[in-house]
């Protein structure tokens, strides 16, 4: 399928989601890599991690053009174009999302909804917020909480952040799109943040851009 979202969500901060539906000649076929790459494509040895990475070149290459290349710092945080672009990178599955801005902080964070969110509830939810008691949006909740609050770690850099008392979602009802507000406490003082979100089949997308 390729690209099935690709969002200008505020000036100079660019959204796109790719849902990976082709075979590894496919997608390799629909990227240009140089020697580095390819040695970095060649030494995973999982099929599905080949297939993520070249889906982020792919998707990428569809946001940006030819001339778009990834690069790392030494925290592996990523970058556009060496460092001219603020970067953000998730997949989950079948889907790669990427945010990506000239001049904004940028965090994104997309997970398949397993069954899994509850047992692990007490590790990155704190005393301070609410999850619905509906069992309807009580899954969803979780996960848009965990979505949130790596965005934010993503955003600060996941540097001096307490990933469950650090970082607070604020109480907000969940729906199928929308908007809710985290945030954020570490050794520069506090900040709040507005994020989107948005649930697409069995997956939770959050997204924060911010100057």
């Amino acid at each position: 399928m390729g690209i099935f979202l690709k969002t200008e969500i505020q000036p100079d901060c660019l959204l796109g989601v790719w849902e990976i539906t082709e075979d590894y000649d496919e997608l390799y076929s629909m990227v240009r890599l140089g020697r580095t790459e390819k040695a970095r494509l060649d030494s995973f040895r999982n099929v599905n991690r080949k297939l993520e990475w070249l889906s982020v070149r792919a998707l990428m290459r569809s946001m940006k053009g030819d001339k778009a290349k990834i690069t790392y710092n030494e925290e592996n945080k990523p970058f556009l174009n060496g460092g001219m672009y603020k970067l953000s990178i998730s997949h989950s599955r079948d889907l790669t999302a990427i945010l990506v801005s000239p001049d904004k902080r940028v965090g994104i964070d997309i997970e398949y909804m397993s069954g899994k969110i509850s047992k692990l509830e007490h590790k990155f939810i704190n005393e301070r917020e609410v999850i619905s008691a509906d069992p309807e949006k009580k899954k969803f909740h979780q996960y848009l909480h965990w979505c949130a609050k790596e965005a934010l770690y993503k955003l600060c850099d996941k540097q001096d952040v307490n990933f469950r008392e650090g970082i607070t979602i604020l109480p907000f009802e969940p729906e199928d799109n929308g908007f809710l507000r985290g945030h954020v406490v570490n050794s520069n003082g506090e900040e709040v943040f507005n994020l989107e979100y948005l649930h697409h089949e069995n997956y939770a997308l959050v997204w924060v851009c911010k100057k």
